[in-house]
């Protein structure tokens, strides 16, 4: 008996060790490079959702780019992923950055939870303000429009061709980019900003090395723009938290998430959903690109986010519950919920 009660008392005291890591689920997460405004900003998701939700384990995985980890989920590498309308909308179509990506799907990307818009502008050396006026002005010199497989670059060039500027693109370091805009090597850089309150660590980087001015398109340029179906606003030129030379930044926006596919249960989701509208006002303060969640901000950016996508990328069931139970699911989204089937 004094064996048995010894066993039984081991098997327990294992048990004890072993349940909570056997219960834990990991999500490795995909996200943008160290440095972007992405990275910071899961890292500090992460932060929050590891302490709401216990029975998961939220690992930051650092890629290239955010199209990376929408494909990397899509193949199998990732479950949660960084990925914006402009993305969702070439998948879609098959076009641009996934052109003949869809005979390597394993799975199907779903929108899940939308974070906040990111605006997209341009900046050009302040001594280059007299010669350099409007975004035309950039079409034969160089000019870096971020990493090639970054969205803040797909959505800045889009703009571009809608414009007809025929700019030189320079791939470059992030990390040179102030020094090689200050040398004249490169013309202007892209400048963008999260949720219109903060930018990346990068650009911040890069205004240590290069006295940047925000180039503004013209009123001709915006009009032409806003006929071409982009959005445009203007960001206080003081959110970069240095002189650009303007008041207002001319930019625009597009929105962006972090996302998890069918894997991830709904109710899990709509837990995850639930924590995030709980400790907005604290993720705002760790990042202000979590400002636009406060208050009713989360559910008003889930509905923006969905309507942004709802013809390209299933809704994930989690988030299709959150919004019924806020009164703001729109009944025309109904067909597009997720099932394991789709």
């Amino acid at each position: 008996m004094r064996k048995i009660l010894l066993a039984a008392l081991a098997a327990g005291a294992l048990a004890t060790i072993a349940t909570p890591s056997m219960a834990q689920k990991d999500i490795p997460w995909g996200t943008s490079a160290v440095g972007s405004a992405g990275h910071k900003a899961l890292v500090n998701l992460a932060q929050v959702l590891n302490r709401e939700m216990k029975d998961y384990r939220i690992t930051v995985q650092p890629t290239p780019g955010a199209i990376v980890t929408v494909k990397g989920y899509a193949t199998g590498q990732f479950l949660g992923y960084y990925g914006a309308d402009i993305a969702f909308y070439e998948l879609a179509k098959d076009i641009a950055r996934f052109k003949g990506f869809k005979a390597q799907m394993k799975r199907q990307p779903v929108q899940s939870f939308w974070t906040f818009t990111v605006e997209v502008g341009a900046a050009i050396h302040s001594r280059e303000k007299g010669k350099i006026k409007s975004w035309s002005d950039l079409s034969g010199k160089r000019f870096f429009s971020g990493p090639l497989p970054w969205d803040v670059r797909a959505h800045l060039e889009r703009a571009f061709t809608a414009l007809g500027v025929k700019h030189e693109y320079q791939e470059i370091d992030l990390s040179t980019t102030g020094s090689l805009l200050d040398s004249g090597r490169i013309a202007g850089m892209i400048i963008y900003t999260n949720a219109e309150a903060t930018t990346a660590p990068w650009i911040t980087e890069a205004s240590l090395a290069a006295d940047w001015a925000a180039l503004n398109p013209s009123a001709a340029e915006i009009a032409k723009l806003k006929a071409a179906g982009f959005a445009v606003t203007e960001v206080p030129g003081s959110v970069y938290k240095r002189n650009v030379h303007v008041d207002k930044v001319v930019e625009l926006p597009f929105y962006y998430g972090f996302h998890v596919g069918l894997e991830i249960p709904a109710n899990d989701v709509y837990r995850m959903l639930v924590a995030v509208e709980k400790n907005a006002d604290e993720l705002a303060k760790l990042d202000g690109s979590f400002s636009q969640l406060k208050g009713k901000g989360m559910i008003e950016m889930q509905k923006k986010g969905i309507a942004s996508s709802v013809d390209l990328v299933p809704i994930h069931p989690g988030l299709a519950r959150f919004m019924r139970e806020r009164n703001a699911w729109d009944a025309k989204w109904d067909s597009r919920v997720a099932s394991a089937t789709n």
